[in-house]
C-alpha cells in the first residue's frame, strides 16, 4: 500500500513538473520571440499583418506589450506549478533532463503554434514583414525554432533521464525565464519607438527636456503627459532619460502602460 502510495506521489510530481516545463517553454518562446523579432530585429510586430493597425505605431506598441504581459501570466503560472512539484518531498527524484525535455517542447511548441495560427490561418504577421518570399523565412524559423526543438525535446523525453546536472536544475530554468522577461521589459539601443514612464511629479516640460536630451521624436502623450511614446533617432541610447525622471523605458509597454492606453 505504501508503495502504491508512493509511486502515484511519484507520476503527480512528474507531471506537474512536466506541465510547469511545457508553461516555462512556451513562455520562454514568446519572450524570445518578442525580444528578438519586435525589438532587437524589428522585423514585425504582433499585428504589423492587419493594414489597418500596422498603420499606427501605438497600437503595434500596445499590442506587443498585451502579449508580453500574457507571456508573464503563463511564466508566472508555470513557476508557481515548478515550485510546487519541487517542495513536495518526493520531487528529488523527478530528474532535471525530464524537466529540460518539457521546456524544450513548450519552446519548440510556441514556434509551432505561432507560425501555424499566426503566419497561415490568421495572418495578424509574418516573420519578415519587409520581404518578396514571407513563406521562406516563416518555414526557416517553423523548423529552426519549432521543429527542433520539439523533437529534440521528444527524443530527451524517450532517453534515460540525467538527473543532477545544473544547467537543466529547476533553479536554473526559472532564473532564466525570469532574466528573459526583464530583457523584455527594455528597448535595444537602437533606432525606433519607445514608450518612457515617468515619475509622478516630473512636469511635462522636464519630460520634453528628457525626450530632447536623446533627440527623441513624440508620437504621443496621454493626458496625465506621464506616459510618453518616442522614436529614438539611430544609434542613440535611452540612459539620459532615467537621468532626466524616467521610471521605465520599455520597448514594449509594460502592465501600467497598457492599462493607461486601454484607460483612454
Amino acid at each position: 500500500m505504501r508503495n502504491a502510495v508512493e509511486g502515484g506521489a511519484y507520476a503527480g510530481d512528474e507531471k506537474s513538473t512536466a506541465c510547469a516545463g511545457y508553461m516555462l517553454g512556451f513562455a520562454f518562446g514568446g519572450f524570445f520571440d518578442g525580444i528578438l523579432l519586435h525589438q532587437i530585429l524589428q522585423w514585425h510586430h504582433l499585428l504589423s499583418g492587419l493594414e489597418q493597425v500596422g498603420q499606427d505605431i501605438r497600437a503595434l506598441i500596445l499590442t506587443d506589450g498585451l502579449f508580453h504581459l500574457l507571456m508573464y501570466v503563463v511564466a508566472i503560472v508555470g513557476l508557481w506549478l515548478l515550485w510546487r512539484s519541487r517542495s513536495n518531498s518526493h520531487a528529488t527524484t523527478v530528474g532535471g533532463g525530464a524537466l529540460l525535455s518539457s521546456v524544450l517542447i513548450g519552446f519548440g511548441g510556441w514556434h509551432v503554434v505561432d507560425a501555424v495560427l499566426s503566419h497561415w490561418i490568421l495572418g495578424i504577421h509574418r516573420i519578415r514583414m519587409d520581404t518578396e518570399n514571407p513563406l521562406l523565412w516563416d518555414l526557416l524559423w517553423f523548423a529552426i525554432f519549432g521543429v527542433v526543438p520539439l523533437v529534440a525535446g521528444l527524443a530527451r523525453r524517450a532517453s534515460k533521464p540525467t538527473p543532477g546536472r545544473l544547467l537543466v536544475s529547476p533553479t536554473a530554468l526559472a532564473f532564466s525565464v525570469v532574466i528573459a522577461g526583464l530583457i523584455s521589459a527594455f528597448p535595444p539601443q537602437q533606432e525606433g519607438p519607445v514608450t518612457v514612464l515617468f515619475a509622478p511629479g516630473v512636469s511635462p516640460v522636464r519630460a520634453m527636456t528628457a525626450i530632447g536630451s536623446v533627440n527623441g521624436q513624440v508620437i504621443w502623450t496621454d493626458t496625465s503627459s506621464q506616459v510618453w511614446t518616442i522614436v529614438l533617432p539611430e544609434g542613440q541610447s535611452s540612459k539620459a532619460l532615467y537621468r532626466h525622471g524616467a521610471l521605465l523605458v520599455s520597448g514594449s509597454l509594460l502592465p501600467a502602460g497598457c492599462l493607461d492606453w486601454v484607460r483612454l
